[in-house]
């Protein structure tokens, strides 16, 4: 059954209760490898609860929207590649709050049969005592098996383009054997990133990290390479899904500074693959 447009542009949820503590901002920052050393006392306040400072990772706040791009409507979930994730936040996150959610689907193109649709989605936190906004997310989904439903055609937001110049800094980061099996505690069940058997039906000679593992990944290079690990300094992460990365790759992050503005990429040398582009992450002036 083709997609029906105006359903789609009417999907929205709002005032979503979400409650999260410190617990789910530990889990998050261990997932992403946060306190892989156990005496690196700058990762420590991410991942331990009990000093004169509790810290959290700015991407933790991706994964605090349920279902950001649900299964049911009405497209193949199974042709749905998650293509690009973008973050702004408007304050830093605390260890713990209520929440109230609203997403919506933004905006839906038909790029035809052969190439798909695709699925913009927005959302924003707000803090339940104030109505304070705490966060917006956006994100770019492809739907492969999609196209031709008679819908408008149209791009997604105009990807930010690295400076034509070597790298300023780089960093390399390592993944774990069972990372994705940690990750995917923090919301994503996708059986391809935990079952040898999907990963092998879907391609892949074993299960895959989540892209957005990736993506928080990247978030803390620049907090280990630029922000000495002051986690209020970042403002906002974008970037673009390219290829995955495979549970114990190792993960090298070219910066490129320019003022306020961080421009990255990421890839695995080992295999001479980009993994993340057109990365752009704002600091605080």
């Amino acid at each position: 059954m083709p997609l029906n447009y105006d359903k789609l542009m009417a999907t929205e949820v709002v005032d979503l209760p979400l409650r999260y503590d410190d617990s789910g901002a530990i889990l998050y920052a261990l997932s992403v490898g946060m306190g892989l050393d156990p005496l690196d006392l700058k990762e420590l306040p991410y991942v331990y609860e009990q000093g004169k400072i509790f810290k959290t990772v700015p991407t933790f706040a991706t994964v605090l929207v349920p279902d950001m791009f649900p299964p049911g409507l009405g497209w193949d979930f199974s042709q749905v590649l998650h293509s690009e994730q973008r973050m702004q936040l408007h304050r830093p996150l605390p260890s713990k709050a209520d929440l109230l959610i609203n997403k919506r689907v933004s905006d839906v193109f038909d790029w035809g049969p052969r190439k798909g649709a695709l699925f913009l989605f927005e959302a924003e936190g707000r803090l339940a005592s104030d109505d304070t906004v705490l966060f917006t997310l956006g994100c770019t989904v492809m739907a492969r098996g999609d196209g031709g439903f008679g819908g408008p055609n149209g791009k997604g937001p105009r990807p930010h383009r690295a400076p034509r110049r070597d790298p300023d800094l780089s960093c390399d980061l390592s993944t774990r054997e069972d990372q994705a099996l940690l990750f995917r505690l923090t919301g994503d069940r996708n059986p391809l990133h935990a079952d040898p058997r999907e990963a092998v039906k879907a391609g892949f000679d074993r299960p895959i990290l989540h892209g957005m593992c990736s993506y928080g990944i990247a978030c803390r290079a620049i907090l280990k390479t630029i922000c000495d690990y002051d986690y209020t300094l970042i403002k906002s992460f974008d970037a673009r899904f390219t290829s995955p990365v495979v549970p114990g790759d190792v993960i090298t992050t070219d910066m490129w500074k320019d003022g306020n503005v961080v421009s990255f990429r990421c890839t695995v040398k080992e295999r001479d693959t980009i993994v993340l582009r057109n990365g752009k992450c704002i600091l605080a002036s």
